[in-house]
């Protein structure tokens, strides 16, 4: 393994942790976004996956999206009977989204992120340290 295979390697995992802090935001904002019709479905959680890939030239292996699902936990619901989207029983289906999941998984993403940033910030100091023994 080389150099450019470690930041490859970082690259990849930042990659996949900006899409995982894109698709938190994305819940967060819809955490209150219910249907439009009576009886109607409210925004539905999306999840992240992620697989390993394997760069078959260099033989290393890296992060990509798996797939982007949606959570399946059945919704709340909340009594508004005046609520465009409530049901005959006045109840209006709310989003399964929990604000406390979706920041917990914001704070770890982050974190692999950084981790990630800071693996490349070391790679290309050593790098850098090569060249200028080389010197």
């Amino acid at each position: 393994m080389d150099f450019s295979d470690t930041m490859g390697i970082s690259a990849s995992g930042m990659r996949a942790q900006a899409k995982r802090l894109q698709i938190a935001a994305e819940n967060l904002a819809n955490q209150e976004t219910t249907g439009t019709t009576a009886g109607a479905d409210p925004y539905r959680r999306k999840t992240i996956t992620f697989k390993e890939t394997l760069n078959r030239t260099s033989g290393v292996s890296g992060v990509d999206i798996k797939e982007i699902g949606q959570d399946q936990t059945p919704f709340e619901t909340k009594y508004d009977p005046s609520h465009p989207a409530a049901d005959a029983n006045g109840l209006v289906k709310m989003p399964n989204v929990s604000a406390m999941v979706e920041i917990l998984d914001t704070h770890e993403a982050q974190r692999s992120y950084e981790a990630n940033l800071n693996t490349m910030q070391i790679t290309r100091s050593m790098l850098t340290r090569t060249i200028n023994l080389m010197k």
